[in-house]
């Protein structure tokens, strides 16, 4: 389903889409109840914005705290941060040398963090525009960067297997982590105390930060991990995967509790909502799908 106009009521978005459903005869057991679900979220399913001004492909797009800014990386070598009402260009970083592949806001939203191919890790002062820092080591394509939930560290995930922790104020590598497998993704948990990693050879693992010990991995995918995150209250962790699924595991036991195959082609994200109730995935396939997490755990 696809809704092109954005004049269209709630309740004629939601008879299209009931519409389809009853001629394709799609499953929904993934969500618990349908028409209170569609009624919910339509809103979100209209087209507001398109920003322009990147020459190459967009890698990331991430949203500030207070959600009036975008900040995006892409192939074109820059960092690009976006006025979300205007939809215009407000600030724009020129100094990697190398494909960005991730960009993101500190909580506080004053500084971005941005990774490339070429292995540099860059932090940028929002207002101003300033580069304030390059953070230095021996390091290879970097895929994933994440702010600390108290903004303090910076957790980066190499091709090269490793995940490094760095002091933002400093900006001195204080932890390394060496994983099986190229990290495409890391991820704090909400206190801080531990990291996520997601990797080239379909292994998740938990790391505790304080010890620098391995914890658990977690085991299922078929295909690279492109991603895994942790729920808000740390209980279950969601992955999505080049093998067109999305898993959600038991944080503390590593089993794995559900497998998600409504997507068609590689799962390139995915994430919970802040109330942990609902995930939201995309693919390359095309499509954003909504999922009902009290009805799949």
């Amino acid at each position: 389903f696809c809704a092109s106009s954005t004049k269209q009521s709630e309740k004629q978005v939601k008879l299209v889409i009931q519409h389809w459903l009853q001629i394709f005869n799609i499953k929904l057991g993934w969500i618990t109840d349908f028409d209170n679900m569609i009624v919910k979220y339509v809103k979100y399913f209209q087209l507001m914005k398109i920003l322009k001004g990147h020459d190459d492909t967009v890698k990331s797009v991430k949203f500030s705290s207070d959600c009036h800014e975008i900040v995006s990386s892409s192939l074109d070598y820059t960092v690009r941060i976006w006025d979300i009402e205007s939809a215009k260009e407000i600030q724009c970083f020129y100094k990697h040398s190398a494909w960005v592949n991730f960009a993101d806001f500190s909580p506080n939203g004053q500084t971005v963090v941005s990774c490339s191919q070429d292995g540099e890790i860059r932090l940028w002062d929002v207002k101003s525009g300033k580069q304030l820092m390059k953070f230095e080591g021996d390091l290879n394509a970097i895929w994933h960067v994440n702010f600390s939930p108290d903004g303090k560290y910076i957790a980066s995930g190499s091709y090269d297997k490793t995940i490094r922790l760095w002091d933002v104020k400093t900006g001195k590598q204080i932890k390394q982590f060496v994983g099986s497998g190229g990290i495409c993704n890391v991820d704090f948990s909400s206190d801080g105390q531990m990291i996520l990693s997601a990797s080239y050879d379909k292994i998740i693992s938990l790391w505790d930060i304080k010890t620098g010990k391995e914890l658990r991995q977690f085991i299922g995918h078929s295909n690279i991990i492109r991603c895994a995150k942790f729920s808000p209250d740390n209980e279950f962790i969601v992955s999505c995967s080049n093998d067109n699924t999305i898993r959600i595991w038991n944080s503390k036991t590593a089993k794995q509790l559900k497998v998600l195959e409504e997507h068609s082609m590689t799962v390139t994200d995915v994430k919970y909502f802040p109330d942990g109730q609902s995930i939201v995935s995309c693919s390359w396939d095309k499509t954003i799908c909504l999922w009902d997490v009290n009805q799949e755990v």
